[in-house]
């Protein structure tokens, strides 16, 4: 099962994308995280259901320094399968 997050708000700059790693490694889940141009940060996580759950409400909160404003959601059948959770250094 993969789940492809777009999160939006104060969320570059302030350690977002290793806090998605680091639980979703916690978590079992495989996929990437990178910032977006637009200032947002997106997500492709693979895995169990309870666990991409998981991970979802955790990137509701974020990190201490994060303000996420809004979350978008797409479930989506599995394409390509990751090895590991990976994060871009793109638009940082």
């Amino acid at each position: 099962m993969q789940a492809h997050l777009f999160i939006s708000g104060k969320v570059q700059g302030v350690g977002f994308r290793y806090f998605v790693r680091s639980n979703a490694k916690r978590l079992g889940i495989t996929g990437w995280v990178r910032n977006t141009e637009d200032g947002g940060v997106e997500v492709a996580a693979q895995g169990e259901k309870e666990p991409l759950e998981a991970l979802i409400a955790l990137c509701r909160k974020g990190p201490f320094l994060a303000d996420v404003q809004h979350i978008g959601v797409e479930w989506e059948g599995v394409v390509e399968h990751y090895k590991d959770f990976s994060l871009s250094i793109d638009h940082d």
